[in-house]
């Protein structure tokens, strides 16, 4: 496709969408009265417009049923969950039984690791991307040594090679190969939060089971985003964030996958609670846990239904949409988005994007190094009537001090090609 860097051209492609009426399901910030240029779909996804009514719903039912809300009514509690199989299996390729939204997701990392990695004298590494989010290599690193081993020689980080700000899938493959005698579990992102880089899913699985290790996948960045198919994969497990592209709330519940061929294994060591336990005997309050068959064999407690009552909302709306709608829409926007920042490159190079220029490898997101100056545009930005996302400079193995990143998420759920050309349109009157 031809793209041109004008308001027109952007309103025409708007006009053109077939998933331009569903903007206007959710709530914009506002700015001056107007719509806040909203890029940060990555970090908070913005509230449907129904969440408020799904809420009411369930406290209207708490009011005139209290505790019999468990059993009764149009969708009684302990079945709750049920009604978000649907939505969140077809986001991540899953069959319903093999996903679960509960907890959070690096309780839900936790729990997983507890079952798929049981490290040995023979096999104790665990193989994962070097700069991940935070949280997991806390949990790695905890996990780890919870088990008696110590990081430094349990923990097998991927770097991107010198200069490079990603990774190279023959580099992870290597890693894996090499390693791979010791290794007990294989987690990787499905899409790096910092970089926007997707990561080769079903690559790091075969080469992952091939080496005999179990694969996991943190998909907080990648769920709602990009294509998934997790099933066909193989993927022994997976974690995700509901609060970003799914838009289900500030600290959403989160979403887990257990791949069939160990859900229906009671055998597998877990940390249980009893709404984990067989629905039909939870309430006889005996002894031995007997799971549930499937992802919902993990669950521990009774779920938060205020958190997931806005859920539904969100959920309705991506099986609604569907998912290869909004993929298509979502390497449209954001390849115009490239296309108008490399217009803003021609005279004098600005705004180096390091996420990856082939669509295949990267999601919803273009994350780009700002120049010294970078801070001073976000809050220039800030000013404007944009929400986006900024972060310090951490490509890993990168030394002194280096320009910030800058990461825009045009989300096709909810996110216009005007949006992406007002912002391009400020880039370019930016004087910092």
């Amino acid at each position: 496709m031809t793209f041109q860097a004008t308001l027109d051209f952007a309103r025409q492609m708007d006009a053109q969408d077939s998933l331009r009426s569903f903007r206007n399901q959710y709530l914009f910030p506002q700015h001056q009265g107007n719509k806040c240029l909203y890029f940060c779909g990555n970090s908070l996804g913005l509230q449907p417009k129904k969440a408020a009514e799904f809420i009411k719903e369930e406290l209207q039912h708490w009011q005139e049923l209290g505790v019999e809300g468990h059993f009764e009514g149009e969708l009684p509690w302990t079945q709750y969950h049920k009604a978000l199989a649907p939505a969140s299996a077809h986001i991540v390729g899953a069959q319903e039984d093999e996903v679960i939204i509960m907890n959070t997701l690096t309780v839900n990392l936790h729990l997983m690791m507890v079952s798929f990695y049981r490290p040995n004298a023979e096999r104790f590494k665990i193989i994962m991307e070097a700069g991940a989010f935070p949280s997991d290599q806390y949990a790695v690193e905890t996990q780890v040594r919870w088990h008696g081993y110590d990081p430094a020689e349990a923990i097998v980080e991927v770097a991107p090679r010198s200069g490079e700000a990603l990774l190279h899938t023959e580099d992870i493959l290597a890693a894996i190969e090499q390693h791979g005698a010791q290794t007990a579990l294989v987690l990787f992102a499905g899409v790096n939060y910092y970089t926007g880089q997707v990561y080769d899913m079903p690559a790091i699985t075969a080469a992952g089971h091939r080496v005999g290790a179990y694969v996991g996948f943190d998909l907080a960045h990648a769920a709602g985003n990009v294509p998934l198919h997790l099933h066909d994969w193989g993927v022994d497990f997976a974690v995700w964030c509901t609060y970003k592209y799914i838009n289900s709330g500030p600290g959403a519940p989160s979403g887990a996958f257990v791949h069939a061929k160990h859900g229906n294994k009671p055998q597998i060591p877990r940390f249980a609670g009893w709404w984990g336990h067989n629905e039909e005997r939870r309430f006889l309050m005996e002894k031995g846990f007997d799971p549930i068959p499937g992802a919902a064999g993990w669950q521990l407690s009774n779920a938060p239904i205020l958190a997931y009552a806005p859920m539904r909302a969100s959920h309705d709306l991506f099986l609604e949409a569907g998912m290869p709608a909004l993929r298509a829409k979502s390497e449209k926007l954001t390849a115009y988005l490239e296309f108008l920042i490399d217009s803003l490159n021609i005279d004098e190079r600005r705004f180096d994007i390091i996420t990856p220029r082939d669509p295949a490898q990267r999601g919803a997101q273009l994350s780009f190094l700002t120049g010294p100056a970078g801070k001073q545009l976000f809050d220039y930005l800030t000013q404007n009537g944009v929400i986006c996302d900024w972060r310090e400079h951490n490509l890993p193995g990168e030394k002194g001090e280096k320009a910030g990143v800058i990461r825009i998420a045009p989300t096709p759920m909810y996110n216009s090609f005007e949006d992406v050309w007002r912002f391009a349109d400020l880039l370019a009157k930016a004087n910092v």
